[in-house]
This record gives structure tokens, sequence and C-alpha cells, in this order.
């Protein structure tokens, strides 16, 4: 079978689970070769062999963490070159989207953004997206070169499926751009304990409805007894009652879960784009014209002051 690179995001050796769901969806395609770098490469190669990953190749440079994305294209064109494989897999983020249109500038191919399935065609990979705010699925391949492809987290199971997993180390000669801009600082993400917002499977968002900062505490609470992330509208955080790197919409953070809770949310089209790939849709609102409830699997017309403490009462009372 033709060789599928597959980019792994990483946290110095910890697989992040967006690459894991990439490895599934690879393997229908081909046999999966993963590309890990920066610190820690060498030990995400078990997990990747456990999930599908036929080689990895990593490499491990200062500039890779001193330099922003360049280095990375570097690599990936230096894997390229190695494999010729029959499509680039990346997961979608925003680094990662950029890391995926040098790519595909660099080798003359075209570029797919934010699929949410994949699988083999004729000529080459059909990958599925959803498109204006998710109004319409379309399924498209790239035609000339090769497919570079970013996946939307949660668009496929975890799976394992061992393979060999060999490790090769990947040549790297970093380009004249590669140092280009400096990473001058980092501050460490404060940790809620919660899952990350992107890659959660349950997500429990409020909005406009939340009415202050100091109700979110209805929204966590929910959210911790279903082991969810929370995410909030645009106008629950333009109103300064939650952080900006919770929002979900089109000048948010997309998700895909399998389970979306929106309480107080009225479903603009500009929160749907971000959400409405959402296997499961839960709307709770006190307006029964909400368009939210134009596309919910489940709708509660209530007040979410009284519906979500219930809720969270009754999943502590199931869960034990």
């Amino acid at each position: 079978m033709a060789e599928i690179l597959v980019y792994v995001d990483h946290v110095d050796g910890a697989v992040r689970k967006p690459t894991l769901e990439l490895l599934t969806l690879a393997r229908r395609i081909g046999d999966p070769v993963a590309v890990a770098l920066g610190n820690g490469a060498a030990d995400t190669a078990a997990a990747l062999a456990e999930h599908g990953a036929v080689k990895v190749l990593t490499a491990d440079a200062p500039e890779f963490a001193e330099y922003l994305v360049v280095p990375k294209v570097d690599a990936l064109q230096a894997a390229v070159a190695a494999v010729s494989p029959a499509a680039v897999l990346v997961p979608s983020s925003a680094e990662n989207k950029e890391i995926a249109a040098r790519l595909a500038v660099r080798i003359g191919s075209g570029i797919i953004t934010d699929a949410v399935d994949l699988e083999a065609g004729d000529e080459g990979p059909v990958a599925t997206q959803s498109a204006f705010a998710a109004s319409f699925t379309t399924k498209s391949r790239v035609s000339k070169g090769t497919p570079v492809i970013t996946v939307k987290p949660n668009s496929a199971p975890v799976e394992a499926a061992p393979a060999a997993g060999a490790v090769e180390a990947l040549a790297v000669s970093f380009g004249a751009l590669a140092t280009g801009t400096k990473v001058t600082a980092r501050t460490p993400r404060e940790s809620t304990g919660r899952p990350e917002l992107t890659e959660a499977a349950i997500v429990v968002s409020g909005g406009r409805g939340v009415n202050g900062a100091e109700n979110f505490a209805i929204i966590e609470a929910l959210a911790d007894s279903l082991g969810a992330a929370v995410g909030a509208s645009r106008a629950a955080v333009d109103a300064g009652w939650y952080p900006h790197s919770n929002q979900v919409g089109q000048t948010g953070k997309s998700v895909s879960p399998q389970l979306y809770i929106a309480s107080g949310i009225s479903g603009a089209i500009q929160h749907r784009a971000g959400m409405q790939t959402s296997k499961t849709i839960v709307a709770i609102n006190k307006d029964a014209e909400a368009p939210i409830f134009d596309l919910v699997d489940y709708g509660v017309v209530g007040d979410l002051f009284d519906v979500v403490p219930q809720l969270t009462e009754e999943v502590k009372t199931r869960k034990g």
C-alpha cells in the first residue's frame, strides 16, 4: 500500500489525541508513516506503533522550539522527499494549518483544510468537509501533487492497530527563513483540569442567557459532572464573562465533540459555524423560537437556571 505521512502533535513525547485519530484515518488509505519533531520525538514511537504507524521518522533540533513554524515545514518537506507519500495528514489547529499551507506551496500541491472524514478514492484520498457554516457537506480531492489535508479533532475514533513503528532519524536541512521569527518568551497555560476545548468529547457552552460571569459556575458544574470542556459564545466572551480562549464560533474555536450542550445560546450563525459538526447537539433555552433549536438533536425549552442544576444533579446521581 501507499505510505501516508502523519504529522505528530505531541507535548514532550506525549502524543495528543488528534494524532491518534489521524492514524485511524490514514489506515483507510495506506500505511501510516508518522513524523515526530522536537523534544521527546523519539518517545512517541510506542504510542504511534500501537495505533498503526509502520514507521516513525524523528528529528530534534533547537530550531523546532526556538523558532515559529518554518523549521517544521522544512522537516515535513524533507519527510515528503524521503517517503514520496500518497498524502500528508495534519491535525487541524491554527499553527498546524499554517504549516500545512506552507508545505503545500513548497511541494506544489493542493491543500484541503478542516476535513471531518477521509476515504480512499480511485484518484486519491477523498475528504469530507462542512462548508458555509456547516450548511453543506462537500467531498473533494486534491488534483495536483501530493494532497496535504488537515483534519479536525474528533473526526475519527482512536483505534489500536499494532504495527512495527520502526524508528528512523529524519535528516533535516533548515533554510534561510527557518530562523526568521524567534520565540522570545513562553507562559505556561493555567490548567483547569478539564479537557482541551477542541479535543474534548463533550463540550458544555454558555451564552448571553447565563447573564454574568458569576453564573458560569453553573455551566462549569455541569461540565465537571460530565468530564467535559467549557465553551462560551461570543456574546458571553465579549461581555467579559469568560476567557476568549474558550470562545466557540466563527471567530473563536471550532469544535466537533460527540456531545455539545448549548445553554442560553440563541444560535447565531457565527456560533453555529464553530459547533455544527458536533455529533449530538442539545440546547437549553427559554425562547422556544431561538434559532439554535433548528439544528439540535434534543431541545429543552426552559430557564437554564432551573434546568442545568437539575441536569447536573441527575448526572451525579447516575454516576454514583
